[in-house]
């Protein structure tokens, strides 16, 4: 059976906190409402972040046990993975430079086990498993790609990941990458931050356009996508697009984009944790991504550091309206 939300979050608020002492005088009473943020007052750069921090290190998530099988599904199916990391490694083309390997049909079994346990009532919707629109019938879908990144894989490129993802109502509320071949685990719960091996994380500050170092798609440089792009921003040829939505997370880069559709398992996860560092996520009209759609192709996307959002979605539209 299926814990509710108002099931797991009761007894997270029992204590109640008491607030602070009435100031003596009204240089206290300024003092006070400086601390504590009314209006008027100066809150230092990021002291809303490392106090929503601090919050969420002595809250009890309403996701714990969600997260927690994420993580060890992730960690376990990684396990999986680099035992076939291995140059030579086998590969057969489920469709024209769509490539499968053991690897992704093994972690694949390997996370549908630790979600099927847990949580049977769940809807699933992963890469390596045949569709099914009785998914759609469920508020809580487990979107997985257990090996994004697998063209990088064969070629022994350390940039892939697995990816677990729980979506409810359409939105991600749990996310999982793992990336095994740097032992690097990037999880988000919705309204409680980004963490990369157990820190918290956050998305660049990089605030001009010119000045924005993308991540672009290796597949999509060869074939010129990035060509009308690259007197504008600085292009960086990077790994999956799973990878690529982790490195926004953490800063390593600040934004990345895809004219090309993409899969909801190739981006779901990642999504969540750009948003929870601090950055956005949208479709190309900058509208919110939805997910366990009828149809899991999503028309391409964008996420960043959330500064430089809406000057590359211009930049999109100028540069690349002619082609679409």
């Amino acid at each position: 059976m299926l814990l509710r939300l108002d099931d797991r979050a009761a007894g997270a608020h029992g204590l109640r906190a008491r607030g602070p002492s009435a100031p003596k005088s009204e240089a206290a009473l300024r003092a006070a409402r400086g601390a504590h943020g009314e209006p008027g007052s100066r809150i230092p750069p990021g002291a809303r972040l490392r106090a929503r921090r601090r919050a969420q290190a002595t809250a009890v998530s309403v996701f714990a046990r969600e997260r927690e099988v994420a993580v060890r599904a992730a960690r376990a199916a990684g396990a999986i993975v680099l035992r076939y990391y291995v140059p030579g490694i086998a590969a057969r083309e489920k469709r024209p430079d769509n490539p499968v390997t053991l690897a992704d049909l093994e972690a694949n079994g390997c996370i549908h086990r630790f979600v099927e346990e847990a949580f049977p009532d769940d809807g699933w919707l992963s890469e390596e498993t045949a569709d099914s629109h009785e998914r759609l019938a469920h508020r809580r879908v487990w979107v997985v790609d257990p090996l994004d990144g697998t063209k990088e894989f064969i070629q022994h490129i350390p940039e892939f990941c697995v990816c677990v993802a729980l979506v409810e109502d359409g939105r991600p509320v749990v996310a999982v990458e793992y990336n095994p071949a740097a032992d690097r685990l990037y999880a988000a719960v919705r309204g409680e931050g980004t963490t990369v091996n157990g820190t918290p994380a956050h998305v660049s500050t990089t605030a001009r356009v010119p000045d924005a170092v993308v991540l672009a798609s290796r597949s999509e440089d060869k074939r010129g996508e990035w060509d009308a792009f690259k007197p504008h921003v600085h292009v960086k040829l990077t790994g999956s697009v799973a990878f690529k939505l982790a490195e926004i997370a953490t800063g390593a880069g600040d934004a990345t984009f895809t004219l090309t559709p993409k899969n909801e398992w190739d981006i779901c996860a990642g999504s969540l944790l750009v948003e929870e560092a601090g950055g956005r996520a949208t479709d190309l009209e900058g509208r919110p991504l939805v997910f366990n759609q009828p149809s899991p192709l999503r028309p391409g996307m964008i996420a960043s550091n959330g500064v430089l959002h809406e000057g590359l979605l211009a930049l999109i539209g100028e540069v690349a309206a002619p082609r679409r």
